[in-house]
C-alpha cells in the first residue's frame, strides 16, 4: 500500500475510534486504537508499515509537545512547579539509573547502556492517556494540573535522556560529568531557542495582524501550525534540544497571546485547527502502535533468544517497578511539597494515602514512550545491529499496554473511594469573573456630561433607551448568577434550600429555552438560504455569531446544571 494511501487510512481510522469512544466509555480510546491496529495488521497479509525513525520523531513529537505547552494551565503549573519538577526531572533521573540497572541485572544480554536507554523510554508519562481514564470520575482538578505539568516536562527530559543513551551506545564512551555539561548545555539551548521563536514569532504575527486585522487569520494559523516543527529543526541544528525547543515555544506563544483578545477569528481557528491535531496525532500514534504490535511481538518472541513466558514477566517486573519507584518517591520526596501546596491553598486537595496511590496509578505510558522507542536507530555507526533493539522496542510496548490497562482498571477504583471533591475554587472564579465582566460592561456604557452636550436631544434620547435596554440584560444576567448561587447575595443567603433549588431549576430550563430558540434560528437561516432569499456568505456570517452564541450558552448551561444537581448529557460531556 503506499504512504499516502497509508497516512488516510490511519487518519480515518483514528477519527472512527475517537467516534466509538463515545459509546464504549468503559475501554480507553488509547486502548481501542491499539487494539484496532493490531487486528488490521495481524494477518500475513495485513498492513505492514516501516518506519524511519528520524522523520518519526520529526513529524510526531514537535507539534504535541507545543500543543502541550500551549494549552496547559500557566498559572497551577508555576504554582505546582516544585512537585512538578520534583516529579518530571528528579524522578526521572531515579527512574533511568534504578530501572536502567535492574534491566541489566534481570537480562544480562541487554547491554547497561541499551537497559539505560529502555530505562528512559519508559520514563515519560502520558497524562491525555490519563485524562481518558478518568474523565467524570472525579480526579482533582489540581492533581489533573501537576500530572499534566509532569507530562509535558518528563516528556522533554524523558526524550533528552533516550538521546544521551543512545548516543553513548552509538560512540561506546559514556561519562556522567559529560552527560552533565551536555545536558546543561542543550536544556537551556533548547529552552533559549524555542522562547525566542515563540517570542519572534508572536512579535511578527503582532505586526502584521494589527495592521491588516482579522483577515490573515488563516495563513497566521498555519504558520502557528508550522511553528513546532521550525523550532525542532533550528534546535536539532545548533545542536541543542529540539524537544526542549518546542516546548518552549508553546509556552511563550501561550503567553503572547494573552495580549491578542480582539483577534476572534484567529483564535476560533487556532482552537479547532490544534484541536484537530492533537486528536489526529494522538490517534496515529497508538493506531501506529497497534500496527506494530504483530511484527513487535512476532519478531522479538522468534529471534530473542527468550521464552514469551519470560518476556511477558519482563514487561510486568518493569512496570511494577516503574510504579514502585514512582510511588516511594511521591510519599517520600514530594509528599512535604505537595503538603505545602496545600497549605498556602494552591492545591485544594489534602495529600492522602488514596490520593498518594491515584497519582502512583496515573503513570501509564503512552505515545512519547512508544515515538521514543521507535526512534532508536536500527544500526550503529559501523553498520552493526543496535543491540537488543527488537527487545527494547518489544518491552516498551509491553509497558505502554500494562500500564494502559492496570491504570483503567485501578484508577476507577482508586478514585471511587476518595470523597467526592469539587472544584468550588474554579467554579467560584468563574462566576465572580462573569459577574464582574457584566457590571463592567454596564459601567462602560455611562456618558458623561461632554459626551451628552455634542449631541442633540433626539440621539441622547434614542441612546439611553438603548442603553436602558442593554443595561437591563446585563442587570438579568447578573441576577441569573445570583440565583446560581455565584454572586453569594444577601437576598441568595436569606433563601431557603428550596427557593434555591426552584431558581437554578428555572435558570437551567431558560438556558435550555435559550438553546432551543438558536437552533431554530439557525434552521430558519438555512432554510432561507435554501429558498435563495441569502447567499452563503450572510449565511455563514450569521451562522458563525449564533454558533459563539450557543458555545458561551452551553458552558453556562453545564455549570447550571451541576449546581442544580441535574446529570451532565452526553453533549456536555
Amino acid at each position: 500500500m503506499h504512504t499516502v494511501e497509508t497516512v488516510l487510512l490511519v487518519l480515518m481510522l483514528g477519527a472512527l475510534t475517537g467516534i466509538a469512544a463515545r459509546y464504549v466509555r468503559a475501554i480507553p480510546l488509547p486502548l481501542i486504537q491499539i487494539a484496532i491496529g493490531a487486528l488490521i495488521a495481524w494477518p500475513q497479509k495485513g498492513l505492514h508499515i516501516a518506519f524511519d525513525p528520524e522523520l518519526f520523531m520529526l513529524l510526531f513529537i514537535p507539534p504535541l509537545l507545543f500543543a502541550d505547552g500551549w494549552r496547559i494551565p500557566k498559572r497551577e503549573f508555576f504554582a505546582l512547579a516544585k512537585p512538578i519538577l520534583l516529579l518530571a526531572l528528579v524522578l526521572v533521573l531515579f527512574t533511568v539509573i534504578g530501572l536502567g540497572y535492574l534491566i541489566h541485572w534481570m537480562i544480562p544480554s541487554m547491554p547497561l547502556l541499551v537497559a539505560f536507554a529502555l530505562a528512559a523510554v519508559v520514563s515519560p508519562t502520558d497524562a491525555v492517556a490519563v485524562s481518558a481514564i478518568t474523565r467524570n470520575l472525579g480526579m482533582p482538578h489540581k492533581t489533573m494540573h501537576m500530572l499534566e505539568g509532569e507530562s509535558l516536562l518528563n516528556d522533554a527530559s524523558g526524550l533528552v535522556a533516550v538521546k544521551f543513551a543512545v548516543a553513548a551506545v552509538l560512540t561506546g564512551v559514556f561519562s556522567w560529568s559529560n552527560v552533565a555539561k551536555d545536558f546543561m548545555w542543550m536544556a537551556l539551548g533548547g529552552l533559549g531557542v524555542g522562547a525566542a521563536m515563540g517570542w519572534g514569532f508572536s512579535y511578527a504575527r503582532d505586526t502584521i495582524t494589527r495592521r491588516v486585522g482579522d483577515v490573515a487569520a488563516t495563513q497566521m494559523v498555519l504558520l502557528l501550525v508550522l511553528l513546532p516543527f521550525a523550532s525542532y529543526i533550528v534546535g536539532e541544528k545548533i545542536g541543542v534540544s529540539g524537544i526542549l525547543a518546542a516546548v518552549a515555544a508553546g509556552i511563550a506563544t501561550n503567553f503572547a497571546d494573552l495580549d491578542r483578545s480582539n483577534f476572534i477569528s484567529e483564535r476560533l481557528q487556532t482552537e479547532g485547527t490544534w484541536s484537530m491535531v492533537e486528536s489526529a496525532f494522538n490517534g496515529a500514534i497508538f493506531l501506529l502502535l497497534g500496527l506494530q504490535l504483530p511484527s513487535i511481538m512476532g519478531t522479538t518472541i522468534l529471534h530473542s533468544g527468550h521464552e514469551w513466558w519470560a518476556l511477558l514477566g519482563y514487561v510486568a517486573a518493569i512496570s511494577f517497578a516503574l510504579l514502585f519507584v514512582r510511588w516511594l518517591w511521591i510519599t517520600v520526596g514530594v509528599q512535604r511539597a505537595l503538603r505545602k501546596a496545600h497549605q498556602e491553598g494552591k492545591m485544594a486537595e489534602a495529600p492522602s494515602k488514596l490520593l498518594n496511590l491515584a497519582t502512583t496509578m496515573a503513570g501509564i505510558r503512552g505515545a512519547v514512550t512508544l515515538a521514543a522507542a521507535l526512534s532508536i536507530p536500527v544500526a550503529l555507526s559501523d553498520g552493526t545491529p543496535f543491540p537488543e533493539r527488537d527487545l527494547l522496542i518489544f518491552l516498551a510496548t509491553g509497558v505502554i499496554l500494562f500500564t494502559l490497562v492496570l491504570g483503567a482498571i485501578s484508577l476507577p477504583l482508586i478514585l471511587r473511594s476518595m470523597p467526592p471533591h469539587e472544584d468550588t475554587e474554579t467554579q467560584q472564579e468563574e462566576r465572580f469573573a462573569r459577574t464582574a465582566a457584566c457590571k463592567a460592561a454596564i459601567v462602560s456604557l455611562t456618558m458623561t456630561e461632554e459626551d451628552l452636550q455634542q449631541h442633540d436631544e433626539q440621539w441622547v434620547a434614542q441612546y439611553q433607551e438603548v442603553v436602558g435596554r442593554i443595561t437591563q440584560e446585563y442587570r438579568n444576567r447578573i441576577h441569573l448568577l445570583d440565583d446560581t448561587g455565584i454572586a453569594n447575595s444577601t437576598e441568595a443567603q436569606r433563601d431557603t434550600p428550596e427557593m434555591v433549588h426552584e431558581r437554578r431549576h428555572r435558570y437551567v430550563k431558560e438556558m435550555e429555552l435559550r438553546l432551543h430558540c438558536i437552533q431554530v434560528e439557525r434552521d430558519t437561516l438555512y432554510a432561507e438560504r435554501q429558498a435563495h432569499r441569502i447567499n452563503d456568505e450572510t449565511l455563514r456570517g450569521m451562522v458563525s455569531e449564533l454558533d459563539m452564541s450557543e458555545v458561551s450558552l452551553r458552558k453556562r448551561l453545564a455549570v447550571s446544571r451541576k449546581a442544580a444537581g441535574i446529570p451532565a448529557t452526553d453533549a456536555e460531556h
